[in-house]
Protein backbone atom coordinates (compact mmCIF):
# COMPACT_ATOMS: atom_id res chain seq x y z
CA UNK A 1 0.00 0.00 0.00
CA UNK A 2 3.01 2.30 0.84
CA UNK A 3 5.28 1.79 -1.87
CA UNK A 4 2.04 2.39 -4.45
CA UNK A 5 1.08 5.41 -2.88
CA UNK A 6 4.60 6.61 -3.32
CA UNK A 7 5.03 5.38 -7.36
CA UNK A 8 1.67 7.49 -7.32
CA UNK A 9 2.86 10.87 -5.63
CA UNK A 10 6.31 10.06 -7.94
CA UNK A 11 4.26 10.50 -11.57
CA UNK A 12 3.54 14.18 -10.79
CA UNK A 13 3.73 16.62 -7.61
CA UNK A 14 0.66 18.85 -8.88
CA UNK A 15 -1.68 15.23 -10.04
CA UNK A 16 -5.14 14.52 -8.36
CA UNK A 17 -5.02 10.63 -7.13
CA UNK A 18 -8.16 9.36 -7.67
CA UNK A 19 -8.89 5.85 -6.29
CA UNK A 20 -9.66 2.80 -8.53
CA UNK A 21 -12.38 0.71 -7.34
CA UNK A 22 -13.03 -2.66 -8.64
CA UNK A 23 -16.18 -4.77 -8.70
CA UNK A 24 -15.13 -8.00 -8.61
CA UNK A 25 -16.70 -8.86 -5.03
CA UNK A 26 -19.61 -7.32 -3.65
CA UNK A 27 -19.68 -5.61 0.26
CA UNK A 28 -19.12 -8.33 2.98
CA UNK A 29 -20.96 -6.39 6.04
CA UNK A 30 -19.45 -8.99 8.43
CA UNK A 31 -15.72 -7.78 7.10
CA UNK A 32 -13.78 -4.95 8.68
CA UNK A 33 -13.04 -1.25 6.18
CA UNK A 34 -10.38 -0.68 4.63
CA UNK A 35 -8.72 2.51 5.40
CA UNK A 36 -8.53 2.61 1.44
CA UNK A 37 -12.09 3.10 1.48
CA UNK A 38 -11.56 6.49 3.28
CA UNK A 39 -9.94 9.74 1.66
CA UNK A 40 -6.74 9.94 3.58
CA UNK A 41 -7.69 13.20 5.33
CA UNK A 42 -11.21 12.47 5.77
CA UNK A 43 -12.83 13.72 8.77
CA UNK A 44 -13.69 11.77 11.81
CA UNK A 45 -17.41 11.72 11.47
CA UNK A 46 -19.53 13.12 8.38
CA UNK A 47 -22.24 13.91 11.49
CA UNK A 48 -23.04 17.28 11.94
CA UNK A 49 -23.01 18.42 16.20
CA UNK A 50 -26.38 18.46 16.43
CA UNK A 51 -26.78 15.17 14.69
CA UNK A 52 -24.48 13.19 16.93
CA UNK A 53 -26.49 14.60 19.77
CA UNK A 54 -30.05 13.08 17.96
CA UNK A 55 -28.07 9.50 17.61
CA UNK A 56 -27.15 9.66 21.38
CA UNK A 57 -30.33 10.91 22.13
CA UNK A 58 -31.84 7.93 20.35
CA UNK A 59 -29.65 5.42 22.07
CA UNK A 60 -30.42 7.10 25.85
CA UNK A 61 -33.87 6.08 24.98
CA UNK A 62 -32.99 2.57 24.26
CA UNK A 63 -30.89 2.02 27.16
CA UNK A 64 -33.54 2.62 29.34
CA UNK A 65 -35.12 -0.74 28.62
CA UNK A 66 -31.89 -2.04 29.87
CA UNK A 67 -32.81 -1.88 33.68
CA UNK A 68 -36.42 -0.41 33.44
CA UNK A 69 -37.79 -3.63 33.26
CA UNK A 70 -36.29 -4.89 36.37
CA UNK A 71 -37.22 -1.63 38.26
CA UNK A 72 -40.83 -0.81 37.28
CA UNK A 73 -41.50 -4.94 38.23
CA UNK A 74 -40.67 -4.29 42.01
CA UNK A 75 -43.26 -3.17 43.26
CA UNK A 76 -45.46 -5.71 41.98
CA UNK A 77 -43.53 -8.39 43.68
CA UNK A 78 -46.18 -8.77 46.44
CA UNK A 79 -48.94 -8.98 44.33
CA UNK A 80 -47.16 -11.63 41.84
CA UNK A 81 -46.34 -13.90 44.87
CA UNK A 82 -50.72 -13.76 45.54
CA UNK A 83 -51.31 -14.20 41.77
CA UNK A 84 -49.39 -17.05 41.58
CA UNK A 85 -49.86 -18.38 44.75
CA UNK A 86 -45.89 -18.52 45.25
CA UNK A 87 -44.11 -17.33 48.25
CA UNK A 88 -42.24 -13.95 48.02
CA UNK A 89 -39.06 -15.83 47.20
CA UNK A 90 -40.05 -18.36 44.69
CA UNK A 91 -40.26 -14.66 43.42
CA UNK A 92 -37.89 -13.39 44.02
CA UNK A 93 -36.30 -15.95 41.73
CA UNK A 94 -37.97 -13.91 38.82
CA UNK A 95 -35.25 -11.03 39.66
CA UNK A 96 -32.14 -13.36 40.20
CA UNK A 97 -32.56 -14.92 37.03
CA UNK A 98 -33.30 -11.15 35.56
CA UNK A 99 -29.85 -9.87 37.12
CA UNK A 100 -28.01 -13.38 35.74
CA UNK A 101 -29.33 -12.93 32.15
CA UNK A 102 -28.24 -8.96 32.34
CA UNK A 103 -24.87 -9.66 33.19
CA UNK A 104 -24.24 -12.69 30.86
CA UNK A 105 -26.33 -11.68 27.39
CA UNK A 106 -24.11 -8.49 26.48
CA UNK A 107 -20.98 -10.52 26.42
CA UNK A 108 -22.72 -12.33 23.27
CA UNK A 109 -24.83 -9.31 21.50
CA UNK A 110 -22.02 -6.58 22.21
CA UNK A 111 -19.57 -8.31 20.43
CA UNK A 112 -21.94 -9.43 17.51
CA UNK A 113 -22.05 -5.53 17.69
CA UNK A 114 -18.73 -5.30 16.73
CA UNK A 115 -18.59 -7.58 13.92
CA UNK A 116 -22.05 -7.12 12.34
CA UNK A 117 -22.68 -3.73 13.22
CA UNK A 118 -25.08 -1.88 15.87
CA UNK A 119 -28.53 -1.09 13.86
CA UNK A 120 -29.12 -4.97 13.24
CA UNK A 121 -28.61 -5.55 17.19
CA UNK A 122 -30.70 -3.16 18.48
CA UNK A 123 -33.61 -4.14 16.25
CA UNK A 124 -32.82 -7.70 17.05
CA UNK A 125 -32.59 -7.04 20.49
CA UNK A 126 -35.98 -4.98 20.72
CA UNK A 127 -38.03 -7.36 19.12
CA UNK A 128 -37.09 -9.93 21.40
CA UNK A 129 -38.14 -7.55 24.19
CA UNK A 130 -41.31 -6.75 22.48
CA UNK A 131 -41.70 -10.60 22.31
CA UNK A 132 -41.37 -11.37 25.84
CA UNK A 133 -43.42 -8.11 26.84
CA UNK A 134 -46.65 -9.55 25.50
CA UNK A 135 -46.01 -13.07 26.81
CA UNK A 136 -45.42 -11.64 30.49
CA UNK A 137 -48.21 -9.43 29.58
CA UNK A 138 -50.56 -12.63 28.84
CA UNK A 139 -49.07 -15.21 30.85
CA UNK A 140 -51.13 -17.28 33.01
CA UNK A 141 -50.84 -17.16 36.64
CA UNK A 142 -51.25 -21.30 36.69
CA UNK A 143 -47.52 -20.87 34.85
CA UNK A 144 -45.28 -20.45 37.34
CA UNK A 145 -42.48 -21.41 34.54
CA UNK A 146 -43.41 -19.29 32.02
CA UNK A 147 -43.05 -16.38 33.92
CA UNK A 148 -39.78 -17.10 35.20
CA UNK A 149 -38.37 -18.65 31.12
CA UNK A 150 -40.01 -15.01 30.03
CA UNK A 151 -38.17 -12.91 31.94
CA UNK A 152 -35.01 -14.52 31.28
CA UNK A 153 -35.80 -13.77 27.60
CA UNK A 154 -37.03 -10.06 28.97
CA UNK A 155 -33.53 -9.32 29.28
CA UNK A 156 -31.71 -11.48 27.25
CA UNK A 157 -33.41 -9.13 24.81
CA UNK A 158 -32.71 -5.65 26.46
CA UNK A 159 -29.92 -5.97 29.10
CA UNK A 160 -27.59 -5.22 26.42
CA UNK A 161 -28.63 -1.64 25.19
CA UNK A 162 -25.65 0.18 27.48
CA UNK A 163 -23.30 -1.83 25.11
CA UNK A 164 -25.04 -1.03 22.14
CA UNK A 165 -25.06 2.41 22.97
CA UNK A 166 -21.44 3.07 24.18
CA UNK A 167 -20.52 1.22 21.06
CA UNK A 168 -22.22 3.97 19.06
CA UNK A 169 -20.80 6.60 20.49
CA UNK A 170 -17.11 5.14 20.24
CA UNK A 171 -18.33 5.11 16.21
CA UNK A 172 -19.06 8.75 16.27
CA UNK A 173 -17.43 11.21 18.67
CA UNK A 174 -13.63 12.07 18.63
CA UNK A 175 -12.13 12.00 22.35
CA UNK A 176 -12.60 15.26 23.22
CA UNK A 177 -16.36 14.89 22.76
CA UNK A 178 -16.94 11.61 24.17
CA UNK A 179 -17.40 12.88 28.16
CA UNK A 180 -19.95 14.74 27.03
CA UNK A 181 -21.75 12.18 24.59
CA UNK A 182 -21.63 9.47 27.75
CA UNK A 183 -22.68 11.95 30.12
CA UNK A 184 -26.57 12.82 28.39
CA UNK A 185 -26.35 8.18 26.98
CA UNK A 186 -25.90 7.15 30.81
CA UNK A 187 -29.19 9.67 31.79
CA UNK A 188 -31.00 6.76 30.08
CA UNK A 189 -29.94 3.68 31.82
CA UNK A 190 -28.97 5.64 34.87
CA UNK A 191 -32.34 7.24 35.60
CA UNK A 192 -34.56 3.86 34.80
CA UNK A 193 -33.98 2.64 38.73
CA UNK A 194 -34.99 6.37 39.96
CA UNK A 195 -38.36 6.58 37.54
CA UNK A 196 -39.34 2.50 37.18
CA UNK A 197 -40.87 2.04 40.86
CA UNK A 198 -42.60 5.12 41.06
CA UNK A 199 -44.23 4.06 37.52
CA UNK A 200 -44.42 1.11 38.61
CA UNK A 201 -46.25 1.01 41.32
CA UNK A 202 -48.63 3.67 40.17
CA UNK A 203 -49.23 1.22 37.27
CA UNK A 204 -49.52 -2.08 39.43
CA UNK A 205 -52.03 -0.01 41.84
CA UNK A 206 -54.46 1.22 39.47
CA UNK A 207 -54.29 -0.73 36.41
CA UNK A 208 -52.83 -4.34 37.80
CA UNK A 209 -49.80 -5.90 37.40
CA UNK A 210 -50.37 -7.02 33.67
CA UNK A 211 -50.29 -3.43 32.60
CA UNK A 212 -46.60 -2.93 33.75
CA UNK A 213 -45.91 -5.41 30.82
CA UNK A 214 -48.26 -4.09 28.17
CA UNK A 215 -46.49 -0.66 28.98
CA UNK A 216 -43.25 -2.21 28.43
CA UNK A 217 -44.89 -3.76 25.41
CA UNK A 218 -46.12 -0.25 23.82
CA UNK A 219 -42.81 1.49 24.95
CA UNK A 220 -40.09 -0.95 23.34
CA UNK A 221 -42.30 -1.30 20.20
CA UNK A 222 -42.21 2.63 19.54
CA UNK A 223 -38.81 2.23 20.09
CA UNK A 224 -37.81 -0.12 17.90
CA UNK A 225 -40.08 1.76 15.71
CA UNK A 226 -37.78 4.64 15.86
CA UNK A 227 -34.30 2.68 15.67
CA UNK A 228 -36.08 1.20 12.25
CA UNK A 229 -37.19 4.38 10.27
CA UNK A 230 -34.04 6.63 11.59
CA UNK A 231 -31.16 5.26 12.91
CA UNK A 232 -28.06 4.75 10.61
CA UNK A 233 -25.75 1.83 10.75
CA UNK A 234 -22.45 3.77 12.20
CA UNK A 235 -19.89 0.90 12.80
CA UNK A 236 -16.57 2.30 11.70
CA UNK A 237 -15.67 -0.95 10.09
CA UNK A 238 -19.07 -1.06 7.88
CA UNK A 239 -19.27 2.69 7.26
CA UNK A 240 -15.73 4.15 7.85
CA UNK A 241 -16.93 7.59 9.31
CA UNK A 242 -20.59 7.49 7.96
CA UNK A 243 -19.45 8.74 3.98
CA UNK A 244 -20.32 5.12 3.07
CA UNK A 245 -23.51 2.68 2.95
CA UNK A 246 -23.08 -0.61 3.89
CA UNK A 247 -26.49 -2.08 1.89
CA UNK A 248 -29.08 -4.11 2.68
CA UNK A 249 -33.00 -3.13 4.90
CA UNK A 250 -30.77 -4.29 8.21
CA UNK A 251 -28.26 -1.44 7.98
CA UNK A 252 -30.14 1.14 6.31
CA UNK A 253 -32.66 3.12 8.25
CA UNK A 254 -35.91 3.22 6.61
CA UNK A 255 -36.33 7.18 6.69
CA UNK A 256 -32.60 8.16 5.92
CA UNK A 257 -32.54 12.09 7.83
CA UNK A 258 -29.46 11.92 9.58
CA UNK A 259 -26.62 12.35 7.57
CA UNK A 260 -28.07 11.44 4.47
CA UNK A 261 -26.45 13.97 2.62
CA UNK A 262 -23.28 12.84 3.03
CA UNK A 263 -23.61 9.20 2.08
CA UNK A 264 -21.91 8.28 -0.87
CA UNK A 265 -23.93 7.86 -3.52
CA UNK A 266 -25.72 4.44 -4.84
CA UNK A 267 -23.58 4.11 -7.58
CA UNK A 268 -20.04 4.53 -5.89
CA UNK A 269 -21.39 2.19 -2.99
CA UNK A 270 -22.29 -0.55 -5.68
CA UNK A 271 -19.01 -0.53 -7.08
CA UNK A 272 -16.44 -0.55 -3.57
CA UNK A 273 -13.89 -3.21 -3.66
CA UNK A 274 -14.50 -6.17 -0.91
CA UNK A 275 -12.52 -5.19 2.13
CA UNK A 276 -9.30 -7.48 2.42
CA UNK A 277 -8.57 -6.36 5.94
CA UNK A 278 -9.78 -9.38 8.89
CA UNK A 279 -12.69 -8.63 10.99
CA UNK A 280 -11.34 -7.72 14.59
CA UNK A 281 -11.15 -10.40 17.57
CA UNK A 282 -14.38 -9.89 19.06
CA UNK A 283 -14.26 -12.06 22.26
CA UNK A 284 -14.62 -10.18 24.71
CA UNK A 285 -13.14 -12.12 28.00
CA UNK A 286 -9.88 -12.15 26.55
CA UNK A 287 -10.07 -8.07 27.79
CA UNK A 288 -10.01 -9.62 30.97
CA UNK A 289 -6.65 -10.66 30.91
CA UNK A 290 -5.44 -7.10 30.41
CA UNK A 291 -4.98 -5.39 33.96
CA UNK A 292 -5.97 -1.50 33.22
CA UNK A 293 -9.02 -3.22 32.20
CA UNK A 294 -9.50 -5.02 34.81
CA UNK A 295 -8.29 -1.99 37.59
CA UNK A 296 -11.41 -0.19 35.52
CA UNK A 297 -13.84 -2.55 35.96
CA UNK A 298 -12.80 -3.12 39.45
CA UNK A 299 -13.65 -0.04 40.90
CA UNK A 300 -16.59 0.77 38.15
CA UNK A 301 -18.17 -2.41 39.22
CA UNK A 302 -17.90 -1.91 42.95
CA UNK A 303 -19.07 1.73 43.00
CA UNK A 304 -22.30 1.02 40.90
CA UNK A 305 -22.62 -1.96 43.47
CA UNK A 306 -22.79 0.21 46.09
CA UNK A 307 -25.02 2.79 44.95
CA UNK A 308 -27.57 0.05 43.38
CA UNK A 309 -27.64 -2.02 46.92
CA UNK A 310 -28.94 1.89 48.46
CA UNK A 311 -31.16 2.36 45.48
CA UNK A 312 -32.81 -1.28 45.84
CA UNK A 313 -33.30 -0.87 49.72
CA UNK A 314 -34.77 2.80 49.94
CA UNK A 315 -37.91 1.41 49.66
CA UNK A 316 -37.47 -1.19 52.65
CA UNK A 317 -35.49 0.74 54.98
CA UNK A 318 -37.85 3.81 53.97
CA UNK A 319 -41.17 2.20 55.19
CA UNK A 320 -39.35 0.77 58.44
CA UNK A 321 -37.74 3.96 59.26
CA UNK A 322 -40.58 6.54 58.01
CA UNK A 323 -43.66 4.46 58.37
CA UNK A 324 -45.68 7.41 57.85
CA UNK A 325 -45.11 7.83 54.06
CA UNK A 326 -47.33 6.04 51.76
CA UNK A 327 -45.78 3.73 48.60
CA UNK A 328 -46.60 6.64 46.48
CA UNK A 329 -44.05 9.11 48.07
CA UNK A 330 -41.96 6.58 48.68
CA UNK A 331 -41.65 5.47 44.96
CA UNK A 332 -40.91 9.50 44.36
CA UNK A 333 -38.05 9.32 47.27
CA UNK A 334 -36.04 7.97 44.31
CA UNK A 335 -36.06 10.91 42.26
CA UNK A 336 -33.62 12.66 44.66
CA UNK A 337 -31.28 9.68 43.70
CA UNK A 338 -32.31 10.73 39.54
CA UNK A 339 -31.54 14.42 40.50
CA UNK A 340 -28.23 14.33 41.40
CA UNK A 341 -27.47 12.08 38.23
CA UNK A 342 -28.71 14.41 35.68
CA UNK A 343 -27.20 16.89 37.34
CA UNK A 344 -23.79 14.31 37.28
CA UNK A 345 -24.94 13.73 33.95
CA UNK A 346 -24.46 17.11 32.30
CA UNK A 347 -22.02 18.61 34.38
CA UNK A 348 -18.92 16.16 34.55
CA UNK A 349 -19.69 15.67 31.03
CA UNK A 350 -18.58 18.48 30.06
CA UNK A 351 -15.97 18.78 32.67
CA UNK A 352 -14.59 15.56 30.98
CA UNK A 353 -14.48 17.02 27.51
CA UNK A 354 -12.99 20.37 28.88
CA UNK A 355 -10.13 18.36 31.00
CA UNK A 356 -9.17 15.88 27.81
CA UNK A 357 -8.97 19.23 25.79
CA UNK A 358 -6.75 21.40 27.91
CA UNK A 359 -4.29 18.46 28.27
CA UNK A 360 -4.26 17.76 24.64
CA UNK A 361 -3.22 21.66 24.51
CA UNK A 362 -0.85 21.30 27.59
CA UNK A 363 0.74 18.13 25.50
CA UNK A 364 0.25 19.18 21.79
CA UNK A 365 -0.02 22.51 21.36
CA UNK A 366 -3.49 24.03 19.83
CA UNK A 367 -4.67 21.03 17.68
CA UNK A 368 -7.95 20.90 15.74
CA UNK A 369 -9.63 17.88 16.62
CA UNK A 370 -13.36 18.75 15.19
CA UNK A 371 -13.20 17.21 12.08
CA UNK A 372 -10.20 15.11 12.27
CA UNK A 373 -9.31 12.21 14.10
CA UNK A 374 -7.50 12.18 17.11
CA UNK A 375 -5.33 9.30 15.77
CA UNK A 376 -4.90 11.29 12.09
CA UNK A 377 -3.03 14.33 14.19
CA UNK A 378 -1.21 13.20 17.17
CA UNK A 379 0.32 10.05 19.00
CA UNK A 380 -2.09 8.47 20.95
CA UNK A 381 0.34 6.11 23.14
CA UNK A 382 1.92 9.63 24.18
CA UNK A 383 -1.01 11.00 25.30
CA UNK A 384 -2.12 10.21 29.28
CA UNK A 385 -5.96 9.49 28.40
CA UNK A 386 -6.13 7.91 31.82
CA UNK A 387 -4.76 10.69 33.30
CA UNK A 388 -7.30 12.79 31.69
CA UNK A 389 -10.49 10.54 32.03
CA UNK A 390 -9.16 9.79 35.74
CA UNK A 391 -8.16 13.39 37.05
CA UNK A 392 -11.65 13.71 38.57
CA UNK A 393 -12.27 10.78 40.14
CA UNK A 394 -10.33 10.61 43.34
CA UNK A 395 -12.36 13.65 44.54
CA UNK A 396 -15.69 12.05 43.62
CA UNK A 397 -14.79 8.84 45.40
CA UNK A 398 -13.72 10.62 48.82
CA UNK A 399 -17.39 12.57 48.29
CA UNK A 400 -18.84 9.64 47.35
CA UNK A 401 -17.59 7.28 50.38
CA UNK A 402 -19.18 10.01 52.76
CA UNK A 403 -22.52 9.96 51.25
CA UNK A 404 -22.83 6.03 51.22
CA UNK A 405 -21.44 6.01 55.35
CA UNK A 406 -23.40 9.28 56.16
CA UNK A 407 -26.98 7.52 54.53
CA UNK A 408 -26.62 4.47 56.22
CA UNK A 409 -26.28 6.34 59.28
CA UNK A 410 -28.97 8.66 59.12
CA UNK A 411 -31.33 6.08 58.04
CA UNK A 412 -30.09 3.95 61.53
CA UNK A 413 -30.67 7.12 63.55
CA UNK A 414 -34.12 7.99 61.87
CA UNK A 415 -32.60 11.33 61.24
CA UNK A 416 -35.26 13.76 59.27
CA UNK A 417 -36.15 12.68 55.77
CA UNK A 418 -34.08 15.58 54.64
CA UNK A 419 -30.73 14.33 55.31
CA UNK A 420 -31.00 10.96 53.86
CA UNK A 421 -32.74 12.45 50.44
CA UNK A 422 -29.69 15.01 50.16
CA UNK A 423 -27.45 12.30 50.43
CA UNK A 424 -28.79 10.01 47.80
CA UNK A 425 -28.54 13.64 45.47
CA UNK A 426 -24.97 13.64 45.72
CA UNK A 427 -25.14 9.71 45.55
CA UNK A 428 -26.44 9.80 42.11
CA UNK A 429 -24.37 12.86 41.31
CA UNK A 430 -20.93 11.19 41.75
CA UNK A 431 -22.10 7.58 41.16
CA UNK A 432 -22.58 8.67 37.38
CA UNK A 433 -19.91 10.87 37.12
CA UNK A 434 -17.82 8.14 37.68
CA UNK A 435 -19.13 5.39 35.60
CA UNK A 436 -19.31 8.32 32.51
CA UNK A 437 -15.23 8.67 33.44
CA UNK A 438 -14.47 5.29 33.26
CA UNK A 439 -16.63 3.82 30.26
CA UNK A 440 -15.24 6.81 28.39
CA UNK A 441 -12.12 5.83 29.05
CA UNK A 442 -12.73 1.91 27.71
CA UNK A 443 -14.13 3.78 24.78
CA UNK A 444 -10.92 5.80 24.31
CA UNK A 445 -8.49 2.57 25.11
CA UNK A 446 -10.23 -0.01 23.34
CA UNK A 447 -11.90 1.63 20.33
CA UNK A 448 -12.35 -1.42 17.83
CA UNK A 449 -14.40 -3.48 20.42
CA UNK A 450 -16.07 -0.14 22.06
CA UNK A 451 -19.55 -2.63 23.07
CA UNK A 452 -17.37 -5.34 24.43
CA UNK A 453 -15.51 -3.53 26.50
CA UNK A 454 -18.32 -2.10 27.69
CA UNK A 455 -20.39 -5.76 27.99
CA UNK A 456 -17.48 -6.62 30.15
CA UNK A 457 -18.36 -3.67 32.53
CA UNK A 458 -21.97 -5.23 32.91
CA UNK A 459 -20.77 -8.32 33.76
CA UNK A 460 -18.45 -7.31 36.47
CA UNK A 461 -21.05 -4.48 37.57
CA UNK A 462 -24.21 -6.86 37.74
CA UNK A 463 -22.61 -9.73 38.93
CA UNK A 464 -21.09 -7.55 41.87
CA UNK A 465 -24.47 -6.18 42.64
CA UNK A 466 -26.50 -9.29 42.58
CA UNK A 467 -23.81 -10.29 45.20
CA UNK A 468 -24.51 -7.44 47.31
CA UNK A 469 -28.34 -6.92 46.93
CA UNK A 470 -28.51 -10.24 48.03
CA UNK A 471 -26.18 -9.92 51.55
CA UNK A 472 -27.53 -6.84 52.57
CA UNK A 473 -30.86 -7.47 54.00
CA UNK A 474 -28.50 -9.88 56.54
CA UNK A 475 -25.89 -7.38 56.78
CA UNK A 476 -28.06 -4.95 58.31
CA UNK A 477 -30.36 -6.93 60.64
CA UNK A 478 -26.94 -8.30 62.30
CA UNK A 479 -24.78 -5.03 62.42
CA UNK A 480 -27.67 -2.66 61.31
CA UNK A 481 -26.94 0.30 58.39
CA UNK A 482 -24.82 2.13 59.79
CA UNK A 483 -21.92 -0.14 60.20
CA UNK A 484 -23.58 -2.30 57.12
CA UNK A 485 -22.34 0.94 54.76
CA UNK A 486 -19.41 2.35 56.64
CA UNK A 487 -18.13 -1.08 55.49
CA UNK A 488 -19.08 -0.90 51.90
CA UNK A 489 -17.77 2.80 52.13
CA UNK A 490 -14.01 1.90 53.29
CA UNK A 491 -13.96 -1.05 51.00
CA UNK A 492 -14.59 1.64 48.29
CA UNK A 493 -12.35 4.00 49.58
CA UNK A 494 -9.52 1.36 49.01
CA UNK A 495 -10.34 2.13 45.29
CA UNK A 496 -8.24 5.11 45.20
CA UNK A 497 -5.09 2.28 45.06
CA UNK A 498 -6.66 1.54 42.21
CA UNK A 499 -7.20 4.79 40.43
CA UNK A 500 -3.87 6.04 41.40
CA UNK A 501 -2.20 2.52 39.35
CA UNK A 502 -4.35 3.12 36.65
CA UNK A 503 -3.12 6.75 35.78
CA UNK A 504 0.58 5.96 36.38
CA UNK A 505 0.45 2.55 34.56
CA UNK A 506 -2.08 2.66 32.66
CA UNK A 507 -0.20 4.10 29.73
CA UNK A 508 2.65 1.38 29.44
CA UNK A 509 0.16 -1.61 29.92
CA UNK A 510 -1.85 0.35 26.60
CA UNK A 511 1.06 0.37 24.98
CA UNK A 512 2.42 -2.57 25.35
CA UNK A 513 -1.41 -4.37 24.65
CA UNK A 514 -1.17 -2.12 21.33
CA UNK A 515 2.12 -3.21 20.27
CA UNK A 516 1.01 -6.78 20.69
CA UNK A 517 -2.07 -6.45 19.29
CA UNK A 518 -0.16 -4.65 16.18
CA UNK A 519 1.95 -7.93 15.65
CA UNK A 520 -0.45 -10.25 15.71
CA UNK A 521 -2.51 -8.31 13.27
CA UNK A 522 0.73 -7.77 10.96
Amino acid sequence: MVNAIAMLEAKSNNATVETSISTDQPCDPSAAISLDREPRNAPYGVYTKAEKWTLVGMVAVAGLFSPLPANIYFPAIPTLAAVFNRSIEDINLTVTIYLAMQACSPMLWGPLSDRYGRRPLFLICLLILVGSCVGLALCPTSAFWLLLLLRAVQSGGCASMIALGAGLIGDIATGDERGGFFGWFNLGPMLAPCIGPALGGILSEHLGWRSIFWFLTVFSAACFAMILFFLPETMRGLVGNGSLSPGGLLWMPLTPIIGHKRVLSAQNTAREKKPSSKPTNTNPFRLLIYPDIILTLTYTGIVYAVNYTITSTISSSYTATYPYLSETLIGICYLSTGVGMVLGSTITGKLLDQDYARMKRRHYGTITTDTVDDSSTIDESKFPIEHARLRMIPVLLVVFVASVVGWGWSIQAEANISVPLVLQVILGYTSISILNATMTLMIDIIKQQSSGVIACTNLVRCALAAILVSLIDKATQAIGYGWTYTILGCLCSLLLVCIYIEIRMGPKWRISRDKSNAIIGG
